[in-house]
């Protein structure tokens, strides 16, 4: 007799969440770049006065194992070791003359000054 269980397959966390002012930002950006192709990186790299650096870039080609995303028709992909680091991040936008782009990083345990480095 066979039986047969229901199975969950759960969805990987997000790596990092835009919120609706930083994807309206990045959809106006990428607008202007004129490519439709063209999505938002995400990513960390080694580096910086505290360990790691955020990097943020348009790219127009997925690699093996990227994690994408889509945040108000804006589509963002995260490498599987960027995603290690950044999950729960939110990015931020605040316009004005203090304001541009904030990731909100909940498994940073010190930041720079700069706010674009951690550990």
């Amino acid at each position: 007799m066979t039986v047969e269980a229901p199975v969950k397959i759960a969805k990987r966390p997000d790596p990092v969440k835009l919120t609706t002012e930083s994807a309206a930002k990045v959809a106006s950006l990428l607008a202007q770049e004129g490519d439709g192709d063209l999505f938002l990186r995400v990513a960390v790299a080694p580096g910086g006065c505290s360990g790691y650096s955020y990097e943020m870039f348009f790219d127009s080609e997925l690699d093996e194992g990227d994690i994408v995303r889509e945040f108000d028709g804006v589509r963002v992909a995260v490498d599987p070791e960027s995603a290690k680091m950044l999950i729960g991040s939110t990015l931020e936008y605040e316009d004005g003359l203090q304001g541009g782009f904030h990731l909100v990083n909940p498994n940073a345990t010190r930041t720079c000054g700069c706010g674009s480095s951690f550990s």
